[in-house]
Parts: structure tokens; sequence; C-alpha cells
């Protein structure tokens, strides 16, 4: 059994660490905190938590996920697409449960990496995660339209049909001067880049009009633009340890959340540690990932944190400005910690409607429409796919979503496998000049009388073994020996074991003889483990296509 994969990136570069790099680090650590700061509050917001909780996130997962993490250009931190369901957890379970809900989440990643799966998160189904991906940039574009017009609103439901039903009813009630807010910091994070690729659009739109707004109000006497302050009392200082209150009942209520919050995070965080690999020219530790966002995922809601994993965009922009150690997302949670220190209680100021343009942009940029409309040109089984995790996604939950899409993407891939598996069957010759792929030698077999040959090529699992019934049953007389030939048999499943041992033993209350051909080391072990060669004969496994049929000629001169 190998030993648990856990190698710290940290730990590798701190050996030929020097000057150069750490000047690297600093400015890159310092930009990204800068840029952290807006989406960090925004999220939190957006999450139905208070605004400094988001930055405790980036401060507390951030600073685990650089020591421990297994990339060495990742920055952590809250995400939009934990959005939805950390506002769907705190609506149902109150911010208690939540915490218990993340702290499930990060046992399940750290189980995930000391089992080695990090690999294998990567190979969930594209079409899954662009549909719930798409589906939460909808969903979370469906949140800030309140805020964003600066309606009015007495409720607003949770579900999307009725959230947008009662946005139209509540139009009347928008604000101009909110409106104007929000749709100004829109332009300003597009434009930004036009004018200055290092410093963030986000920073900008966010500064320039908290100090409009600020004058307007003191000075104008503009009134009705709602603040953070006017929603939230902020606290400026990072809150003591404390474990919630753990019971059986809510454990067994939140584990489903749980998985879905470890699934998303451990998708996201592999996918920035690629994303980061192409760019910056690194290579990361998937399992060291997994188990350092898990420990992450632990800590951040201790201290009162909300979900956390690897962000796309400060990752990015970490590489961008030069960043190429974990020196650098400690830097920037550090960063982030003297804000919150010193400069939290300005937060007070910010127009909610600026940070739904942030969120508007930042749904924007999740929703991947683009990659969205080019799945339609692929086979319709990826286009199912995709529609039904963005439906389930926008009109029920991310739950249900990634549960249901992930067991259809399984489906439609069983199907397609047992689809790859060919079952031909002969009775007279096996003519190599049709398909080479028949024989190992370049031979012409030919086939005694009284024997059938059948050719499995592709897995023998469920799939197949209807397939296997259905060609035996389109052949003629009964014959005296049945050679099955295995020699592409990759593996075979328990039902094609069963199916197999049914056949043996139809077979011999008939006597008929069944011989296996050319049977593959793997799927050797597996039927001798299901003690299938007790039943049929270890003199009847021949190694190759000519052997069986030279048995076969024996068994049927010596039969009567």
């Amino acid at each position: 059994m190998k030993g648990i994969d856990f190698q710290p990136e940290l730990l590798k570069t701190l050996r030929q660490y020097d000057r150069k790099a750490f000047t690297a680090d600093l400015m890159a650590g310092i930009i990204v905190g800068i840029v952290a700061l807006p989406l960090a509050i925004a999220f939190g917001i957006a999450s139905g938590v208070s605004p400094e909780k988001g930055i405790i996130t980036a401060i507390v997962a951030g600073f685990i996920i650089s020591v421990l993490g297994g990339s060495r250009v990742q920055i952590g931190g809250p995400t939009g697409a934990f959005i939805v369901i950390v506002y769907g957890i705190i609506e149902q379970y109150g911010l208690e449960g939540l915490m218990v809900a993340t702290l499930m989440a990060g046992v399940f990643l750290i189980i995930l990496g000391l089992c080695r799966l990090g690999t294998i998160i990567k190979y969930i189904p594209y079409p899954i995660i662009v549909g719930f991906t798409s589906g939460i940039a909808l969903t979370i574009f469906t949140t800030q339209i309140k805020d964003l017009f600066g309606l009015t609103m007495d409720t607003n439901p949770s579900e999307f049909i009725e959230k947008w039903g009662a946005y139209l009813d509540s139009f009347p009630t928008l604000h101009i001067g909110s409106m104007v807010v929000g749709f100004l910091s829109i332009a300003i994070i597009v434009l930004t880049p036009r004018f200055s690729k290092k410093v963030p659009g986000s920073l900008v739109a966010i500064v320039v009009l908290t100090i409009a707004v600020w004058l307007l109000k003191t000075y104008a006497g503009v009134t009705g633009i709602e603040t953070i302050g006017d929603r939230f009392s902020i606290s400026a200082q990072l809150p003591e340890a404390s474990v919630p209150a753990l019971s059986w009942a809510t454990v067994q209520g939140l584990i489903s959340p749980a998985i879905t919050i470890a699934l998303l995070g451990a998708i996201e965080s592999l996918l920035s540690a690629t994303v980061a690999d192409g760019v910056a020219g690194t290579r990361h530790n998937s399992n060291t990932e997994l188990i350092a966002q898990g420990v992450a995922n632990i800590a951040s809601p201790l201290f009162g944190g909300i979900p956390a994993t690897g962000a796309i965009a400060r990752t990015m922009t970490n590489i961008n400005n030069g960043g190429r150690t974990p020196i650098a997302g400690i830097i920037h949670a550090g960063v982030l910690f003297l804000i919150l220190l010193f400069l939290m209680p300005l937060a007070q100021y910010i127009p909610m409607a600026c940070l739904a343009g942030v969120l508007v942009v930042v749904s924007y940029g999740m929703s991947g429409w683009r990659s969205f409309v080019a799945i339609f040109r692929n086979p319709l089984s990826d286009v199912i796919v995709l529609l039904v995790t963005f439906l389930l996604t926008v009109f029920f939950d991310l739950t249900i979503a990634i549960e249901v899409g992930i067991v259809i993407a399984c489906l439609l891939f069983m199907k397609r496998i047992s689809e790859t598996a060919e079952i031909r069957a002969f009775t007279n010759e096996i003519d190599t000049t049709e398909d080479a792929r028949l024989s190992l030698d370049n031979e012409h077999l030919t086939i005694p009388e009284g024997v059938e040959v059948y050719e499995i090529n592709g897995p023998y699992f469920f799939g197949a073994s209807n397939t296997f019934e259905d060609v035996m049953a389109t052949m003629g007389d009964r014959p005296k020996v049945r050679i099955v030939r295995m020699r592409k048999v990759p593996f075979i499943d328990s039902t094609g074991i069963h199916n197999l041992e049914n056949l043996i033993r139809s077979s011999q209350r008939e006597g008929i003889a069944i011989i296996l051909s050319g049977v593959t080391p793997s799927v050797h072990a597996t039927l001798e483990k299901a003690r299938t060669y007790r039943l049929i004969g270890e003199e009847n496994i021949c190694s190759h296509i000519d052997i069986a049929l030279e048995k076969a000629k024996q068994v049927v001169q010596t039969q009567p």
C-alpha cells in the first residue's frame, strides 16, 4: 500500500529561496490582497453572512492553503461558486449549520487527499462542470437584482421563478441613485483593464463610488443609496476560535450539503491549480492540494468563516504579477489581515449597489457562455447532461444538480462503453482477411464441425452480457462445443461473471462443452478469485485460439 501523498510546495521552494524571489512574491502578494478585498466582502454578503466573514475566510483559508498546499501559486479564499450553496444552508440550518457543514466538507476533502483521489476528481465530466458553473452564475446574477436597482421588497423569495416575479412586482420602487451606482460600477470594472492591467477594476469601482456616494450624502443631501453600514454591523477583529455544537441529527441532515461543498471545492481548486500550471510552468500535487483545502475548510468556520477553495481569478493575478512561490499567498493573507484590523470600519460606507455591480461582473465571468454554447455541437448525451445540471442548479439546488448530473453522466458513460463491446459469432471459419483483429496470427482458421466460436471485443460487464445472450439466440443448431474468445476483454464485472457461469451451467446441462480462449491476466485473476475456473475446469482454459480449436476438435471426436 502506498503511503500518504502529502508534500507541501512551501517546504520545497524554501530550500532555494532568495531575496529576488521574495521581492517578486511581496509585490504579487500585496496586489493579490488588494484584489481579494472587494471580492471577499462581496462574496461574504452574497452568501448571507456579514462582510468581515468573507475577509476572515480569505485570511485563514488563504494562509493555510498557501502553507500546506500542493501548488506553488494557488491563492485560496471564498469564491462565487459557494454563494448559492452557502446561502441555502444558512437559510435552512442557520450559521451553526453552515459551520458544521463546512467542517464536514473539510474532513471529506482530507479523506479524498489521503486516499489519493486527487487525480480522479479531475475526471468529473466537463458538461457537469459547465452546467453547474453556468447555473451558479445565473443564480448569483438573480440574487443581485434587488441591490443593483435599489428595490424595496417586503419579502425576497429563494426560488428562482418566484424571485423574478417579486422583482417585477417591486420594480416601481427602484431607486435611481442606486441603479446609477450599480451600472457605473459595472462600467468602471469593464473599462479599467483598458487603462491598467494591474489595478483591479472592482477595487477602483468601490473606492471611486464609495467616495462619490459619501460626498453626495454629506454635502448634497442625497439619501436612499443603501450602504453596507445600513445593513450590517462590522467587526474589525479576528474572532476567537469556537467549535459548533454537534449532534448526530444535525450531521445526518448536513451530509449531502457537506459532500457538495467538498466536491465543489475539490473541483474548483484542482481546476484552478491545473490552469495555473499551464500559465506558470509549474506542476501541482493534487492529493496534497486536497489535504490543504480540507484543513483550510476545517479552520475557516472555527473563526466564523465560510467555505473556501482555490480562486482562479486571484491565482492568475498572482502569476501575472510575478508570484512564483506560496510566500505570495501568505503575504496576501497578511495584507488582508492588516486591512481587517485597520481599515475595515471604512467598509461601512461601500454602497450595496456597487457590490451588486461587482458580483454581476463576476457572474458574467463565471457563466462561461461560450463553453455552454460550444457543448451543443457535441454528442446529444453531453447536451443532456449539461442542460439537466444547469436547470437543476437554477430551479432546485446545487446539491441535487451535482448528484443527478453525475448519475446521468455515469449512466450515459456506461451506455457508451456497452456499445463499444462487440460480440461476434463464427460457425465455419475465422477469416483474418475480413478483420485482422480476430486472430493473433495471420492464418486462415477453420472451425471444426459442431463448434461455435464467440469473439468478445471490449469490457464484459452488465451492458455487454445481454448482448452476448442476444447473439447466442441467433445461432442455429445446438453445437457440441462453444469457444468464448476473450483476448480483447480488458475487464469483467460481477454481472459478466454471473452471465458466464450461467452460460457454463446451461451448456453443461445440454451436454455442450465450454472452452475459454486467450483470457487476459487481469480477467484470469478475476475469474480465478470468483472460482469460475472450478466450474469450467482448468483443462478448458486455453492461452490461444489455435489451442482452443484443437481442444474443441478432440472433444467433438470423443463425443458420441
